[in-house]
């Protein structure tokens, strides 16, 4: 259903899985993720690929951003979806960053509905899936590596801070 273009493949061998999520030039910077599920059980989508809804909506509060990757999981663990936006300094305003956040998952229920109604009307496309808000900054800054960890980052007012990052593993960002 999704673009190869519009995906990030999975890089490593079946024991040691890992994606690098890059920010083309003038940003220029990225972010592995080790410990990734294996190949069919995981998509990593670009959502800059996708056009921004600005021919279509205004824009005053946010509702044309969205976030710079999404990452879909079905494992035997959890189903999960990540919306991950990264910033290489210290980052926009915490308004803005939910605002990307909350395009990203405005961006999957877009897929999740052309998948129901274009690809075999499957209602349970996604079902049962819970969403995990990340922010990632300070990408281009060498520090000691930071999170704060807040409740269950469901929303994304209560997103996952990463500052720093250093040798993140997917089950971390759970």
């Amino acid at each position: 259903m999704i673009k190869e273009t519009a995906t990030v493949a999975l890089e490593g061998n079946d024991k040691k899985k890992k994606v690098i999520l890059r920010e083309p030039p003038p940003a220029n910077y990225s972010v592995t993720i080790d410990k990734m599920p294996n190949d069919d059980e995981v998509i990593i989508i670009k959502c800059d690929t996708f056009s921004s809804p600005d021919k279509v909506f205004q824009g005053n509060n946010g509702e044309c951003k969205r976030a710079d990757f999404v990452i879909i999981a079905n494992t035997q663990k959890q189903k999960v979806i990540l919306c991950i936006e990264m910033k290489g300094g210290k980052g926009g305003l915490e308004k803005e960053i939910i605002q990307q956040l909350k395009g990203a998952q405005c961006f999957v229920a877009y897929c999740r509905e052309i998948g129901q109604l274009f690809f075999g009307n499957d209602r349970n496309l996604l079902k049962g899936y819970e969403y995990r808000f990340i922010s990632i900054k300070d990408i281009s800054i060498s520090k000691k590596p930071s999170r704060t960890k807040t409740a269950i980052h469901d929303r994304p007012d209560r997103m996952l801070k990463i500052s720093s990052p250093k040798h993140l593993k997917f089950d971390q960002l759970l």
